[in-house]
């Protein structure tokens, strides 16, 4: 499969103007790597310097050899004359000897420096993802351009400078071979120069085509790696084997990545093409030179030295001009490949402090209001929460039920400031979080969300993540893993609070419920006013459910608390318990007050509550049951 041939027909006006808006970024990338290496910097600039001059010692050494050597040669074996052609035998070995030192130094120079660097930007990557808000998360393109920031463009800085390292290298030796040039003929530089054009044209064509290809499939290289972590990584194993899904995944990677092959070859195939003509064009101008060259030699009027000097310079110079415009081609590359990292690195979050934080000078608990919100996920046409309305009394436990879609997550979600609301507002304590610092803010929360993340490390440092800002000693975590009934679990592992949970790193496996035990001490540890749990109980069973409902009101006390939940044995700690449907509350009050009203909360009792023998365990609002 080949390219469209829209990529194919831009014209040289359109590529140097997209040059022209790229080429700032070449200083930013050296800027990156100056602050990331600047000493090996410093070390790599005098070996390239170095290493530019000493090509044209090399050939001079040549022509002076050749030269000795015929005169030596011409007058009989003769130990006197051999002598001074040995002496510049051995200045020759001495430089040679000197280019592979350089050539090492300069290997082992620029991995210092790409790893620094590598690690550099690999900090700057993670700052901002961290810092940027979760509606980015909810577009395609975001995960696009951080594919293109992380994969294509990571090592673009390092390359970019080896390129321009070899731009400046090279640049010194070709300005050198052509002044040994210059005493032969004016003419012959321009040809050397003249014979590599068609190498340039290729260069900065096949670059362009290949960024666009890249730009254009960013997507289906996503999808294979997605494919692969389907196939591979432990979290799809179980349906993969139960289902029989293993064929059709790798049914479908193995033809996109089938297609991507054939697109990549294609352009491989049309390059090698253009760059076998470009070649022959400079061979043909080589040989006319050393033609001439040798038709100069016969008539006598250079010596052999002479033709082999020329011949060095001139098929260096070449080679040295080839060298250079494919520099000046990945350059090229490298600096639409960055355009990805730089366009990354400026996104910026909507989700900020405000110019002029208002000072909060209520003292916990909290009080929570959600005065007419509406909120669209971005690229919904749906409202997740249309004119939503919702009190939470401070010091008091509110529990939020309803059928899954009903958007009690995104209440959360909104409380905690992840998204701003696209109409109305929330308050606390009567002042809008919008004007209220966001680091002060989300301290004041402690959450447990619906689906924790599995931290795969200590169980003590599993917990401890809940409030590092505190460097929780090991006392306060065991307090915490005993209110969120994870204690017991943890006392059994091989080696207790140091046993390292998860099989990524030869861990303990816990069970669903043992890890949401564990994310719940994670949120009990930090002890913040405002307690928000997203289905605290559902990896529960009801044995677990029971002795943890049995201490809640005591862990919360003195706490403002909102449940999620689809548990009525859940539900039914709460002071209020609102019913959600379709972004909306619809019904509102205390468990046996809801019962009485005969509503929707009253009639999914009833329905799923017969044939029940104990509550525990007993799921709201269970589509399929009504």
């Amino acid at each position: 499969m080949t390219v469209p041939k829209q990529a194919q027909s831009r014209s040289w006006t359109d590529n140097l103007r997209d040059l022209r808006a790229q080429l700032p970024y070449l200083p930013q990338a050296l800027r990156l790597v100056w602050a990331a290496a600047r000493h090996w910097t410093i070390v790599w600039a005098v070996l390239l310097l170095v290493q530019g001059v000493l090509p044209v010692a090399t050939v001079y050494l040549t022509k002076a050899v050749v030269d000795s050597l015929v005169g030596a040669l011409g007058g009989g074996p003769d130990w006197a004359a051999i002598q001074p052609t040995l002496l510049l035998v051995g200045l020759m070995a001495v430089v040679l000897l000197l280019s592979e030192i350089l050539r090492s130094l300069t290997t082992w120079v620029r991995t210092a420096q790409s790893e620094l660097v590598q690690d550099y930007i690999n900090g700057l990557i993670h700052e901002k993802a961290v810092s940027l808000d979760l509606a980015f998360y909810e577009t395609p393109e975001y995960y696009d351009q951080m594919h293109r920031a992380r994969v294509d463009a990571m090592g673009r800085p390092v390359a970019l400078l080896e390129n321009t390292g070899s731009l400046v290298q090279n640049g010194i030796t070709l300005v050198a071979m052509a002044a040994v040039l210059i005493p032969y003929g004016l003419w012959l530089p321009a040809l050397l120069v003249v014979s590599t054009l068609p190498a340039l044209y290729v260069v900065v064509r096949y670059t362009v085509r290949f960024h666009r290809w890249r730009l254009r499939r960013t997507m289906a290289v996503r999808r294979t790696r997605y494919y692969d972590w389907i196939l591979t990584l432990r979290a799809a194993a179980a349906e993969l084997r139960l289902f029989a899904l293993g064929d059709h995944f790798r049914s479908a990677f193995q033809q996109l990545r089938q297609r991507l092959r054939s697109e990549r070859i294609a352009l491989a195939r049309d390059q090698a093409l253009a760059e076998l003509a470009a070649g022959g064009l400079g061979l043909l101008a080589m040989g006319g030179a050393m033609g001439w060259m040798a038709w100069q030699a016969v008539q006598g009027l250079v010596t052999l030295g002479d033709v082999a000097l020329f011949y060095q310079a001139f098929s260096q110079g070449q080679r040295m001009m080839r060298t250079l415009l494919s520099s000046i081609g990945e350059m090229y590359r490298n600096i639409l490949f960055l355009e990805n990292l730089f366009e990354f690195l400026a996104l910026e979050p909507q989700i900020v402090d405000p110019p002029q934080p208002l000072s909060h000078g209520h003292q916990p608990p909290h009080a929570l209001r959600l005065q007419d919100v509406t909120f669209r996920y971005p690229g919904s046409e749906r409202p997740a929460l249309a004119d939503f309305n919702l009190v939470i009394p401070a010091g008091q436990i509110v529990a939020l039920v309803g059928a899954n879609g009903a958007g009690k997550s995104t209440v959360v979600k909104l409380v905690c400031r992840f998204y701003d609301p696209d109409a109305g507002r929330i308050l606390l304590d009567g002042i809008d979080l919008r004007d209220q610092p966001l680091t002060w803010l989300r301290r004041q929360v402690t959450i447990l969300f619906q689906e924790p993340v599995h931290y795969h490390t200590t169980a003590a440092r599993n917990i401890a993540l809940g409030d590092l800002a505190v460097a929780p000693e090991l006392d306060a975590i065991v307090i915490a893993a005993r209110a969120a009934g994870a204690d017991a679990p943890i006392q059994r592992l091989p080696q207790g609070y140091e046993t390292v949970l998860g099989k990524w790193f030869g861990g303990a496996e816990l069970s669903g419920g043992e890890w949401q035990r564990v994310a719940l001490a994670r949120a009990f540890l930090r002890q913040a006013p405002i307690v928000i749990l997203d289905e605290p109980t559902s990896a529960m069973d009801s044995w677990a459910e029971a002795d943890w409902l049995a201490r809640f009101r005591q862990l919360v006390a003195g706490r403002t608390a909102l449940i999620i939940t689809h548990r009525f044995t859940t539900a039914m700690v709460a002071d209020i318990i609102h019913v959600m449907e379709e972004g909306r509350i619809v019904e509102s009050g205390s468990h046996e007050s809801l019962l009485k009203t005969d509503g929707r909360y009253a009639q999914s009792w009833h329905q799923q509550m017969q044939g029940v023998d104990h509550p525990a365990g007993v799921s709201l609002f269970d589509e399929a049951a009504l």
